[in-house]
This record gives C-alpha cells, structure tokens and sequence, in this order.
C-alpha cells in the first residue's frame, strides 16, 4: 500500500522539523516549505497529488488562507488542516469556509495531531476511493467515467475500467499479461495480448499528451505493462 504524502507548509524551523521527523516515523512522505512561494512550488511539482496539506496561517511570500485557495482551485479535493497561533472563532471560521478539514490551535499536542491527521486522511481516502486522480486526468471506478487529457468525459467498459483499476492499484509494477488476462477474463473466454495491446492504446489516447512517447501507460517488451504518474 502507498504511503500518505502530506505537504508541512510551516515558516518556524525547528517546528517544521520536527513535524518533519515525526511524520515521518508514522510512515508518512512528507514535503516540507517554509515560505507560500516554495509550498505552491511543491504542490504543483508533485502533480497535486498529496494525501494532506498542514497549513501555517502566518507564512512568508503567500499567507495560508491565500495558499488554501490555490490549493483547493487546482485539486479541490486535498484535505487541509490549518495550524495557527490564533485562537479567534473568526479566524476558524474563515479557514473552514475555505474548505479546510480542520483547524488546530498552537501550541498544540503531538499526539493530539498526529490523531487528527490520521483521521482526516482516512476519512477522505473513503470518501475517494472510488476516483483516482493523475495531472488532469481522472477515472471514477463507481461510474465508469473518465476526464482525459483533454478534460473530456467517456464511459468506459466494464473490463477497460478493470485493466485501470489493476495497474494504477500496481503503480509502478509490471503487470504481466498473463496475470491480467487472469483477473480480467474468465477461462471460457477467448482472451489474446492483441485485445490488451488495444486496451492500452485506448488508455494512450485518453490520458497521454503524445500517445508515441507515454507518460503513463508504459509496454515492457515480453513482459506486460506498468503505470507510472
């Protein structure tokens, strides 16, 4: 199983740190920025794709309400949870009317945290289980709806959705075909690498900015295929 990316956007250092290091003993990826600038850097850098954003308010450059807005207009589906000195019900108010997930008041409890973040992680990874998201693109396991590289939406086959769902659960593996033609096909159907070799061309047309040199959806010569974001 993948390990949580969380983005620490935190301008006093050996807070930062020492978020850093914890986080990271809970098995977490963690990213750390001390300035607005060099947190919106990272969160594009990485394609959007982070698990949770804990969030200054008071930063350098970008304050955090300003970077929760940004956040939220280019992946309005990241949890935030804000970290702030203040203790005004205002301040709450705005950071939760900016979609956060929850507000912690310094100085605050590790443990207190580390449970919040735990929570809020699991509670919006059920919420999106059924998508899974990569640059502009996205597939909805539940509907059979694709958003391609172009922002289009199509529904796909039930198997198409299949052969999607096996390789982005493998991100980053090999599949070979004889395994997916045995999760995919049952033995009384006439299954071939042909039909696989289309599938992934389909996928290419979808989701690839240049179909003849994949980003994404890679063949590996006699053995099968991988997905890489």
């Amino acid at each position: 199983m993948q390990k949580p990316t969380i983005l620490i956007v935190e301008d006093e250092e050996s807070l930062g740190k020492t978020l850093l290091l914890n986080l990271e003993l809970e098995n977490y990826n963690v990213k750390l920025a001390d300035n607005g600038k060099l947190a919106l850097q990272l969160f594009n850098d990485n394609n959007k794709n982070f698990d949770l954003v804990l969030l200054d308010v008071m930063l350098p450059e970008i304050n955090g309400f300003e970077l929760c807005r940004k956040f939220k207009t280019v992946n309005p589906s990241v949890p935030v949870i804000f970290l702030t000195a203040k203790n005004q019900t205002s301040e709450k108010i705005s950071g939760l009317k900016l979609g956060a997930d929850d507000y912690i008041t310094k100085p605050f409890e590790l443990e207190e945290l580390l449970l919040r973040i735990q929570n809020v992680i699991k509670r919006n990874a059920k919420q999106g289980s059924s998508l899974f998201e990569f640059g502009k693109c996205s597939i909805n396991f539940e509907t059979f709806e694709i958003k391609d590289i172009k922002g289009e939406v199509s529904t796909l086959s039930k198997r198409e959705i299949g052969l999607l769902k096996l390789l982005t659960d493998n991100e980053n593996k090999v599949i070979s075909r004889d395994q997916i033609i045995e999760e995919l096909w049952s033995e009384k159907e006439n299954s071939s690498s042909r039909t696989i070799d289309n599938y992934i061309l389909g996928f290419r047309k979808y989701f690839e900015i240049n179909a003849k040199d994949p980003k994404h959806f890679h063949s590996i010569r006699g053995v099968g295929y991988k997905f890489t974001r």
